[in-house]
């Protein structure tokens, strides 16, 4: 095939260059002809190439001449062939393209376009990088390249004393052969010969190359409108001019490439990291970073320690889960209220206005079973120790992830990052550089930086309003249909009809309203995406770093309100505020405030925690698996049968869904949500991590399986941490000690029942020989008479005519001196849960911070090798350098003693 030159006659486009939307920005000759890369020629020259012409290789990543790398691939529709009357549009898009594909050829990019062989609109335009542009720009990037080969990294671990163990978790070296270590630093060019320079094609690696390529097309531009430069490939991309942009995958997923020379990066990672028979196997964390960048590996390395730490707390969370379910028969208060003797003759208040009826406190008991096995000692052990957990967690991963900056040589990471694109191109404003004193650009005065941050505020805050509202309308819901099902269920006193047994007016309300609290939550989730990226585009960071930072900050923050609110709600507000029977409690002065079972509303969180976290696994799945292989499979449909096996590399590629700029955020994102599950509510869910784990293991490999067959290639990037979710770990790690004590505390039950065991074998509280549980529900129920209800109060009476009814609360009963006001032993149980939430926290916030204290983030022997091949690498650039001056140095001595004897020497007449 023809290399088609992209490059137009400078003639005919500044025949163009008059455009009402902007001036068409194209170099001028002499730089073009400086540059040395492409010829010109006219439209005309453009021809479809036959397939024939590719020799046969639809693996290929090279030119037509087999010998220029394919570093990236642009792809446009040609307007030309499209069926429309929109030619004046098109015309427009076709300018700003050639200007764009000419500029980035006097860049030194060299460029090759070919029609797709299933859509002959459709243009793919290939761009390599020679030697010199990837020099110039290694060295403006500061990428750090080898040196020489490096002996001295030696990875040990742990477990090599269990090698024998360990062998069939591992890798199979044999299959993904480790890479060599070097001794690194920046390049430059004056330098050149001091780096490891062995064969010019593989000095920069496919992702290097890659990364340089899309440095220079994001920078590049093609227009310029009201002095405002437009340029950078991600707005021609969104503005339709082109299609995509993409670096290629060097083979297909489930073969190796026909072409020998080919490393097959791809089909080893999907064999040995995202194939389902790989499950068990530890992921091949040096080759995703070869692959796919560091962003990628760093992500995939915090995924994996953070599945492992998982395996110990999901260990001790089902050891406590089965203490508290073997442990049920011996639940004391759960048999008094499965007792016909004792629950069965405990007549209950009506929960709502004049349609609920008297109820028997025997109903409860299923609900009482199952609460036995969350609320239990194990529970106060589980919470206590994940408290601890959290944090050997978060700093053995600052150690691991110091190894990680060691191991992939961005220790002194030197990428001095660029302002983005859609920041430069805003740039108007000149201002003083108060250190430099020299003028600079900038996208808005202070003033106006003041109003962006002040709206972009506003508008956070006014999307976290509309969730609390919607946490409101959920609370609403449940307050108006409990009365539903209160007049709807049977209303069987002693609660032996089947479906009053396992349905009660308080389960039925909980399970529904958790149900459409989670599909509000999936809702509002999508729409606020959306929003939050309007929000930081407005506020235009300065680089990406920034961006995302910015986008996280608000994502987390809105997401933390949206998954979090309800959980909140029932832990710490549902059931404490509620009045006694006479004087109930009233939202909005129109709904009565909603009321816990007897046993308190922990087993309600339990349910809300299973339905939001399992069902957010699952929407998740859909969304990321079943989605783009139906994108997929619908794309590979249209095309022509068996056509895949013989198009193009570049064209199978473009058939893939696109990863998108936030493509690892929204990962991040859910693994952070879900961190927060296992941590903050953990006290009233020991399954949670068991949940965790089991997902992220599956997590794992389908976020392989994905990125491997179904997404294009990323473009990859550095990175030395995992940015901004460090800190909001370390803060979901603080506030969790908070809330599990809270929870232990006011939720679940158990600070009232060790109040009761060790207080009422004292008097003036009882006169027991010994600490006993027996009597301890009737202890928590107050008397209330109920000729004392007023009109609105007054309950259903169909079911018989009582005096008195019972109520969960610590009040004097009636014809006290002081009747329904809190009797002394509710203050005292006040008191202890203070002392109990003081102590713990307490507790846990010292042992963290010895922890933390004396866990330092960087271990002291990758100290050492950073320190050690710091020292290395300097003395051999030193050494270098001296041989180089040594070297000059005799050369001038040489011409010296030349010149000296030149002089010397006598002269002949």
């Amino acid at each position: 095939m023809q290399m088609m030159t992209r490059d137009v006659l400078l003639e005919r486009e500044l025949e163009d260059d008059d455009d009402e939307d902007g001036d068409i920005v194209l170099e001028n000759l002499e730089q073009r002809s400086v540059s040395g890369f492409g010829t010109l020629g006219s439209q005309q020259d453009f021809q479809t190439p036959e397939f024939e012409e590719f020799n046969g290789k639809p693996d290929s990543l090279f030119f037509n001449d087999g010998q220029r790398r394919i570093d990236f691939v642009l792809v446009y529709e040609d307007e030309r062939r499209k069926e429309t009357n929109k030619k004046g549009s098109n015309e427009k898009q076709r300018r700003k393209r050639q200007a764009y594909e000419s500029n980035l050829m006097c860049d030194g990019l060299q460029l090759e376009a070919t029609r797709s062989l299933l859509d002959d609109k459709l243009v793919f335009v290939k761009v390599h990088a020679p030697w010199e542009v990837l020099c110039t720009y290694a060295e403006i990037m500061h990428i750090k390249l080898p040196l020489k080969p490096n002996d001295l990294k030696t990875r040990s671990s742990a477990f090599d004393n269990f090698n024998w163990f360990t062998k069939v978790l591992q890798v199979d070296e044999s299959i993904i052969k480790p890479e060599q270590e070097f001794f690194t630093a920046p390049f430059e060019k004056n330098r050149m010969n001091d780096f490891y320079i062995q064969d010019r094609d593989t000095f920069f690696n496919p992702a290097t190359r890659s990364r340089i390529v899309y440095f220079i097309l994001s920078r590049v531009n093609y227009q310029v409108v009201n002095n405002v430069k437009k340029f950078g490939i991600n707005r021609l991309v969104s503005s339709g001019i082109y299609k995509a942009a993409f670096p290629l995958h060097d083979c297909n997923f489930s073969r190796q490439s026909e072409d020998l020379s080919c490393p097959n990066e791809r089909y080893l990672l999907y064999r040995e990291w995202a194939h389902p028979r790989s499950i068990y196997k530890k992921q091949p964390l040096d080759l995703i970073r070869k692959y796919y960048g560091e962003k990628i590996g760093i992500y995939f390395a915090w995924l994996g320690y953070y599945t492992q730490m998982l395996l110990l707390a999901a260990v001790v969370g089902v050891a406590c889960f089965l203490y508290g379910y073997f442990n049920q028969n011996n639940c004391t208060w759960s048999k008094e209220v499965c007792d016909p003797n004792i629950g069965g003759k405990i007549i209950m208040c009506p929960q709502c206005d004049k349609l609920c009826s008297f109820w028997n406190l025997s109903i409860t008991c299923e609900s009482s079973k199952k609460l036995c096995i969350f609320d239990s000692f194990g529970t106060l052990v589980f919470a206590v120790f994940m408290g601890v957990w959290v944090t050997l967690f978060l700093e053995f991963w600052k150690r691991r992830q110091a190894e990680l900056e060691y191991e992939w040589d961005t220790v002194e990471l030197q990428q001095e990052e660029q302002a983005r694109p859609e920041y430069e191109a805003q740039c108007t404003h000149v201002v003083i550089n108060e250190i430099t004193q020299e003028e600079e650009r900038v996208p808005f005065t202070t003033w106006g930086k003041c109003i962006r941050i002040t709206l972009c505020a506003s508008a956070v805050f006014f999307w976290i309003l509309l969730i609390i509202a919607s946490v409101i309308g959920i609370i609403v819901y449940r307050l108006s249909v409990f009365i539903v099902f209160s007049a709807k269920l049977p209303k069987n006193l002693n609660g032996t009809d089947p479906i009053q047994k396992y349905l009660t007016p308080q389960t039925a309300t909980s399970i529904t309203a958790s149900l459409i609290s989670f599909i509000i939550i999936m809702i509002l989730n999508t729409i606020y995406e959306k929003v939050a990226i309007v929000i930081t585009n407005f506020e235009l960071p300065r680089t990406q770093t920034d961006y995302e930072n910015s986008l996280t900050m608000k994502m987390f923050l809105f997401q933390f309100v949206n998954y979090y609110s309800s959980c909140f709600y029932i832990a710490f507000f549902k059931g404490k505020f509620v009045g006694y029977p006479g004087d109930p409690v009233y939202w909005l002065g129109k709904y009565r405030n909603e009321e816990c079972d007897p046993g308190g509303c922990l087993l309600e969180l339990t349910t809300q925690l299973t339905i939001i976290m399992g069902g957010k696994a699952i929407w998740n799945n859909i969304q990321e698996v079943l989605l783009p292989w139906i994108m997929n499979l619908i794309g590979r449909c249209r095309t022509v049968s068996g056509a895949e096996m013989r198009t193009p590399r570049w064209e199978q590629d473009y058939h893939l869904q696109p990863m998108g700029k936030l493509g690892l955020f929204y990962e991040y994102l859910e693994m952070i949500i879900q961190f927060g599950f296992v941590t903050l509510f953990v006290a009233s869910f020991p399954l949670a991590p068991l949940l965790a784990l089991v997902n992220n293991i599956l997590e794992i490999r389908v976020d392989a399986w994905k990125l491997t067959t179904q997404y294009r290639r990323m473009v990859p990037e550095k990175a030395q941490d995992i940015g901004a979710w460090q800190p909001i770990m370390q803060g979901i790690a603080i506030l969790a000690v908070v809330t599990n004590a809270m929870i232990i505390a006011f939720t679940s039950d158990m600070i009232p029942r060790l109040v009761y065991y060790w207080s009422f074998s004292v008097p003036p509280y009882g006169d027991h020989p010994h600490n006993t549980m027996e009597g301890y529900i009737n202890n928590t129920l107050s008397y209330y008479r109920v000729a004392d209800f007023r009109g609105r109060e007054n309950p259903y009476t169909g079911l018989g005519n009582y005096t008195t009814c019972r109520y969960r609360d610590f009040r004097n009963p009636p014809g006290h001196p002081q009747e329904y006001k809190h009797n002394i032993y509710y203050w005292h149980v006040i008191a202890a849960k203070l002392a109990f939430i003081i102590v713990m926290e307490h507790v846990i916030y010292s042992v963290k911070f010895i922890i933390s204290y004396t866990i330092p983030d960087v271990s002291k022997s990758t100290k050492s090798k950073i320190k050690r091949e710091k020292y290395l690498t300097q003395k051999l650039l030193r050494e270098n350098h001296l041989k180089d001056m040594t070297k000059n140095i005799g050369v001038i001595v040489e011409k010296m003693v030349e010149v000296v004897d030149n002089n010397l020497r006598p002269k002949v007449d």
